[in-house]
This record gives C-alpha cells, structure tokens and sequence, in this order.
C-alpha cells in the first residue's frame, strides 16, 4: 500500500517552511500532495491559480509531489485521496499546541495519523503573514519564498 501524505495549507504564498518541509517529506512517503484549502471567509493576496502554479513550478521535477485545491475537511480529502497521512510543519510551541489539537481530532474523526517535521533553523521565522507583510512594503520577500514566487512585480 502506497505511503500518501497531505500537506493541507492556503500557501498564500509558498514559503521556503513550506518549501523545505514538503522536501524533507519526500523519504517518508511514496506521495506528497500538497492541498491548497480554500475558505470563501478569506482574503487572500494571490489568486488560488496563482498559488497553485508557484508549488506546481516550485516541484516541477519531483514526480512524487502533486498540487489539488479543495474546501471542506482535510480529513474528508485524505479520503478521497486515499492518503493514511497528514504531514504539518511545526515553527514554535504555539503551532504545536494549535496543530496538537487538530491532530487529536482528525485522529478521533477517522483513522488518519498526522506528522510533524519541525522546520529548519533556518527558516523557522517564515510564515505567509511576515511573506505578504514584506511584500506590501516592498520588502526583498525573495529572500523568503522558492524561485517561483519570486517574480512578483513589486
């Protein structure tokens, strides 16, 4: 049985968190989707094609990663995908005590376990927030987000 992992997110953008915690995902698991969430509640600075596009170009060359939007539940999604999995990078302990709950959950909604990768030093720093934040003040994001997103006209 295949090893499939969901790494849920609003990746609005990408980030080099993100970017690293999908690479060092790559050994775990036989496949990697990375789902964009969508909630209609949101305002977010790039386009859901946008967003999709920037991990799709990001993961060009990884044949095991692919790139699905969805609304609704993650556990309902891992479902449909037939993933066992949900992969979640943790920055600090407030993303842990925030992420241990919704693992608790999923786990007691089905049978889907979650895993957690703590991000690198070096990049521990990073959300989407301070990404957009930097990008509105014409800030050098690119230091923060894979070459994909780095095109975004200032």
């Amino acid at each position: 049985m295949e090893k499939i992992a969901i790494f849920p997110g609003s990746f609005d953008p990408i980030t080099l968190g993100h970017y690293d915690i999908i690479k060092r995902g790559i050994p775990l698991f036989d496949k990697i989707i990375v789902a964009i969430g969508v909630n209609a509640d949101k305002k977010y600075m790039f386009s859901l094609e946008e967003r999709k596009r920037f991990i799709e170009e990001s993961f060009k060359d990884e044949p095991s990663i692919s790139v699905v939007t969805y609304e609704g539940l993650t556990i309902d999604l891992c479902k449909k995908m037939n993933a066992k999995f949900i992969l979640r990078g943790l920055r600090n302990p407030a993303d842990f005590e925030f992420e241990k709950a919704i693992a608790h959950t999923n786990r007691k909604l089905s049978k889907i376990e979650t895993v957690f990768l703590l991000t690198a030093a070096n990049t521990s720093y990073i959300s989407s927030s301070i990404v957009r934040d930097v990008l509105r003040n014409g800030g050098e994001y690119e230091l923060l987000v894979p070459p994909a997103v780095r095109i975004i006209k200032k």
